[in-house]
């Protein structure tokens, strides 16, 4: 028993240093990587703002021009046909669309859900008008949207705001 006192009592203290050093060193490291990773995210963060922005920008810009107003403005119609007007515009927004399909890579799921929500409420709004008897040519179609479009019910303003008050959420 005393060879067992004799070997224990130099190496207990040894063995609470080395426990007490592990136990720094450990949080020490621990702490240092939770810094790293934190400053890495930030740099990444600090990277990707911009193409975030740019990201909200784009379909801004998309929202703006497949808004009723504008796009009537800029969609003439080819023939008296509404069928094939109504198809025309439907085909722009569409395209519109299409070309800013990876922009929903920069922004959150609700966000580009409310875009593309915004998009399909916006084609079957122009397509009911076609179900309209006293709308008989592609400009009394042009003149009924011109008129009777309501900016409150405009889906394009809706998403309008919802990604406006995301965008701001990112400065908050």
């Amino acid at each position: 028993m005393n060879d067992i006192l004799e070997i224990l009592i130099p190496v207990a203290p040894a063995v609470v240093v080395g426990l007490l050093a592990y136990y720094f060193f450990d949080g020490f490291l621990k702490n240092e990587e939770n810094r790293r990773r934190f400053l890495m995210h930030k740099e990444a963060q600090a990277e990707s703002l911009p193409i975030r922005l740019q990201a909200y920008e784009r379909l801004t810009l998309f929202l703006e021009r497949i808004s009723p107003l504008q796009l009537l403005i800029r969609v003439k119609p080819t023939t008296e046909d509404k069928k094939a007007y109504v198809d025309l515009l439907a085909a722009t927004i569409e395209q519109e669309f299409e070309h800013n399909l990876t922009q929903q890579v920069y922004v959150s799921n609700e966000c580009w859900a409310t875009v593309k929500s915004s998009k399909n409420t916006l084609i079957q709004h122009l397509r009911k008008t076609l179900a309209d008897t006293q709308l008989e040519t592609a400009q009394d179609i042009r003149e009924y949207i011109l008129t009777n479009f309501d900016e409150s019910q405009n889906p394009t303003s809706l998403a309008l705001e919802y990604l406006k008050a995301e965008v701001q959420e990112l400065f908050g």
